[in-house]
């Protein structure tokens, strides 16, 4: 069966995407200031710099402020139901493994309704990206007390303060086996956000980042305290971790040299209190995708469907009678 000769022609063309080619046509409507916003940015330089083609990419989201973000990317998208993202995501990451998956989800979509979902995607440990902004509290629905919301917030919700501790993602995916790459950005510092998520990205397996979001609307002052003074940033540094430029250095002299093969290490950090820690905390390569695990069971891949519809279309196929090489009559 052969290749398509629009295909075959564009297939001679060395094209090279912009950032442009990776925006819609639908313009954010994220409010001014929102952390999203940096997030997305984040997306689309990396998209940019490694050259994913849009018809190759995948944008997967369940409900909330966060899950808008397909709708802005030039790509594939699924805008999913409530906590649903990772299902539909490990879906198709299995039956189209050649595609780059990511997974946009917010901290109520991730760490309540989802949270199963989150739990048993890390031990899978797909190969996919996932993005989890977390501003603390519920935007979409406008002001609610999420898991990550801090002690004493008075919400819609919990309007006398919230009784119970956060829970933190960091430590929850530290503890889950097979857990395979887990990082922190804060979207107040682009330059690390932006290294992150692309190496992220590079990891083969499934990559957890939670972004420190800020919501203009509804948590207006929550991370004053750390956007003012660097000093409160912890940011983790190695060679197989960040590497900061000369002016991310002397702005954020607060460093720690972490080697993110550290598990151990990687999880005390994970539940600092009083500083926040930003960057690689722990990557494992070796540990195994479940989709390659599965892959001598998929019963649909693109080689075997090519090699069915070729045994379909031969059975229609006038050959030459001189056809040396034609399929017996079955």
């Amino acid at each position: 069966m052969h290749a398509p000769r629009t295909e075959c022609l564009l297939n001679l063309i060395d094209q090279e995407y912009a950032i442009r080619d990776y925006q819609s046509d639908i313009p954010p409507r994220w409010c001014t200031g929102c952390g999203d916003n940096a997030i997305l940015t984040a997306i689309q330089r990396l998209c940019r710099d490694e050259q994913l083609p849009p018809e190759k990419t995948v944008f997967v989201s369940g409900i909330g402020c966060s899950s808008r973000l397909p709708h802005y990317m030039n790509a594939y998208g699924f805008h999913g139901l409530h906590g649903r993202a990772f299902p539909v995501a490990e879906g198709i990451k299995m039956r189209r493994p050649d595609l780059h998956v990511f997974v946009t989800t917010g901290d109520g979509d991730c760490c309540s309704i989802g949270a199963a979902h989150w739990i048993h995607a890390i031990r899978y440990n797909m190969d996919m990206t996932v993005l989890m902004h977390d501003n603390q509290i519920y935007g979409l629905t406008k002001m609610q007390a999420s898991p990550t919301s801090p002690r004493g917030l008075r919400s819609n919700t919990t309007p006398r303060g919230a009784y119970l501790e956060p829970l933190n993602p960091l430590t929850v995916t530290l503890g889950v086996p097979n857990v395979s790459f887990v990082a922190q950005a804060a979207d107040w510092i682009p330059e690390t956000l932006f290294d992150i998520v692309s190496q992220a990205y590079r990891h083969k397996g499934f990559s957890f980042v939670r972004v420190l979001q800020r919501c203009p609307e509804f948590m207006p002052h929550r991370f004053d305290a750390f956007v003012q003074d660097p000093s409160l940033t912890r940011l983790l540094v190695h060679q197989k971790g960040l590497t900061l430029t000369p002016d991310t250095s002397r702005t954020y002299r607060n460093q720690e040299i972490h080697d993110p093969g550290d598990l151990n290490r990687a999880r005390e950090i994970a539940s600092l209190t009083e500083e926040v820690p930003v960057g690689i905390l722990y990557r494992n390569s070796e540990v195994p995708c479940y989709e390659d695990l599965r892959e001598g069971e998929r019963p649909n891949t693109p080689g075997l469907i090519r090699t069915v519809l070729d045994e379909e279309f031969d059975k229609f196929t006038i050959w030459p009678e001189d056809q040396p090489d034609q399929p017996a009559a079955s």
